[in-house]
C-alpha cells in the first residue's frame, strides 16, 4: 500500500501531470456513460427481443419477467463497465501514461530506453497484452461465481478472494506500461507477479474497492499509474541504472530483487540452453 501513497504523492507535487493524466479516464468515463445510457433506453426493448415467449402473458407475470430481465441487463452492464473500466482506460491512454510513466522515473533518476516500437505496434501489443490478462480474470470470475454458491463459505470467504483476485488482476494491468518499457512480455510479467502475491495483491486489491465509488477511479488513476511506476523499478531493477540502492525491507536490510533475465538464443558454455527466469 506504500506505493499507493508514493504515486498519489507523486501526482500532488506534479499538478500538471495529474491533470494530463486525467484525460484517458475522462474520455473512457464519458464512453462508458454513453453505452450505460444507451442500454438503459434500449433495455425494455431488448427485454420484449429477448422473451418473446412472454408476449401472450397477462399482467402482472409478463411485466415482472420483463422488469427483472432489464435489472439484470443493466446490472450485468454495470459489473462489466467496472472490470474493464481500467484495461480500457490504460488502452486509451498509451500516449499519456507512457509519457506520465516515463515522467516518473526520469524524475527517480533513469529512465529505460523502451523496445523502440512504433505507437500502432504499442497499442496493438498493449491490446493483445489486455485480451490475455482479462481472459485469466475471466476464467477466475467464473470459478469464484460458481464458488458463491457454497453455504456460509460462498457468501463470507468467496466474495474476499474475488477482491483480492480483481486486485492482483488490476496490478497486473497497471504495472503493463513500465513493464513493456522493459520489454517483459505478458506471460512473464504474470509469473513475475505470481512470485510476489503479497505485493501485487496489496497494492491492487485498495484500488479496487476505492474503485467502487463513483467517479473516484478517474481521479486516482493518473497516481496509481506512477505508483505502479514506482514498484515496478523497485521489482525488476534496471543494470543500467548505476548503482541505485534497493529499498530497505522489513528487517532493515536492503531487499534485492530478482532482475528479469532476457531469454538467450544459444546455448551457454556447458552446452545447456539457459531459460529466461527471475
Amino acid at each position: 500500500m506504500r506505493y499507493l501513497g508514493r504515486g498519489q504523492r507523486w501526482i500532488a507535487g506534479h499538478g500538471r501531470w495529474w491533470g494530463f493524466g486525467l484525460l484517458p479516464a475522462l474520455i473512457a468515463l464519458v464512453l462508458y456513460a454513453g453505452a450505460l445510457t444507451a442500454l438503459a433506453v434500449w433495455s425494455g426493448d431488448l427485454a420484449a427481443w429477448a422473451t418473446p415467449f412472454a408476449d401472450g402473458w397477462g399482467s402482472p407475470w409478463q411485466g415482472l419477467l420483463r422488469g427483472l430481465f432489464v435489472v439484470l441487463l443493466f446490472a450485468g452492464g454495470l459489473t462489466l463497465s467496472v472490470l474493464t473500466f481500467t484495461a480500457v482506460t490504460l488502452l486509451i491512454g498509451d500516449p499519456f501514461y507512457e509519457s506520465l510513466s516515463e515522467k516518473v522515473e526520469e524524475s527517480e533518476g533513469h529512465c529505460p530506453p523502451g523496445p523502440g516500437r512504433p505507437l500502432w505496434r504499442e497499442i496493438a501489443v498493449a491490446l493483445r497484452d489486455m485480451v490475455h490478462v482479462l481472459l485469466r480474470a475471466a476464467g477466475f470470475g467464473v470459478l469464484l461465481f460458481l464458488l458463491g454458491f457454497l453455504p456460509v463459505v460462498g457468501q463470507t470467504l468467496v466474495p474476499a478472494i474475488g477482491f483480492c483476485v480483481s486486485g492482483f488482476f488490476l496490478a497486473v494491468e497497471l504495472t503493463t506500461v513500465a513493464m513493456q518499457r522493459r520489454d517483459i512480455p505478458v506471460r512473464e510479467r504474470l509469473r513475475l507477479l505470481r512470485g510476489r502475491k503479497a505485493l501485487a495483491v496489496g497494492f491492487g486489491t485498495p484500488l479496487v474497492l476505492l474503485f467502487l465509488i463513483p467517479f473516484i477511479a478517474v481521479v486516482l488513476m493518473p497516481g496509481a499509474v506512477a505508483g505502479a511506476t514506482l514498484l515496478v523499478r523497485d521489482l525488476v531493477p534496471d543494470p543500467s541504472a548505476g548503482d541505485a540502492e534497493p529499498e530497505a525491507g522489513p528487517g532493515g536490510r536492503a531487499a534485492a530483487p530478482e532482475a528479469y533475465l532476457p531469454p538467450q538464443s544459444g546455448p551457454g558454455p556447458s552446452g545447456v540452453r539457459p531459460r529466461a527466469g527471475w
